[in-house]
């Protein structure tokens, strides 16, 4: 049976771009979004809407998921967003966004993917984790927090073997200069079954930025 993976975020540019190429490897795509119409021009196999920054509606979609489809071999998250500055606010937005979706929906599915014969968890980190600034200093920080919960992922996976937790580092994406496009993205994403578990599990990995030409 093909792989089973899990792309949350789907209703994005990249979502749509990474669940497209994971559907022409031959996977089976499972599109999640925090509403059900975002999904609608999105590759998959199935389509799911849920609040990832709620357990208990985590908890539902895994159930869900479950008794639906089995147990999955990958999870991509692209939930996220960007906001400048240092206000409450601001960080209540990101830490939801960028922190609580990826430590739950993680959390739910670390026993599935350490089972799975290849396990993937994936996440899209930011260059600015390097060098933050006082001007994206909420930005940065949150970044760092779902680093951190990465690596802590990949721990648990270390015993096991077959698994692995993966960070992904990009300036920006989408197009312009310095960013990295949306298929790039995917492209590197979908070659991460094909690398050893025990040399992917906890790395932090650069995806070059696109090249502009006249």
């Amino acid at each position: 049976m093909s792989r089973l993976v899990l792309v949350a975020g789907a209703g994005s540019d990249s979502g749509r771009a990474v669940c497209a190429r994971l559907m022409d490897d031959g996977a089976r795509v499972l599109a999640v979004g925090s509403r059900l119409w975002q999904l609608a021009d999105t590759p998959a196999t199935a389509r799911y809407e849920a609040d990832l920054s709620s357990s208990s509606a985590v908890e539902t979609l895994a159930a869900r998921v479950r008794a639906e489809h089995g147990t999955i071999d990958g999870l991509v998250h692209l939930v996220g967003g960007w906001r400048a500055g240092r206000s409450d606010d601001d960080w209540a937005w990101l830490e939801s966004r960028v922190v609580e979706t990826f430590r739950l929906v993680s959390r739910e599915f670390h026993p599935d993917l350490a089972a799975a014969p290849a396990g993937r968890l994936v996440m899209i980190s930011s260059s600015t984790v390097e060098k933050p600034t006082w001007a994206n200093a909420n930005y940065a920080a949150a970044k760092a927090a779902a680093e951190a919960w990465a690596r802590a992922a990949a721990s648990g996976f270390a015993k096991g073997g077959s698994a692995a937790s993966v960070i992904l580092v990009v300036r920006s994406l989408g197009e312009g200069e310095g960013a990295t496009g949306v298929d790039a993205l995917a492209a590197r994403i979908s070659t991460l079954w094909d690398e050893p578990a025990e040399v992917l599990n906890g790395t932090r990995i650069p995806v070059a930025p696109e090249r502009l030409t006249e």
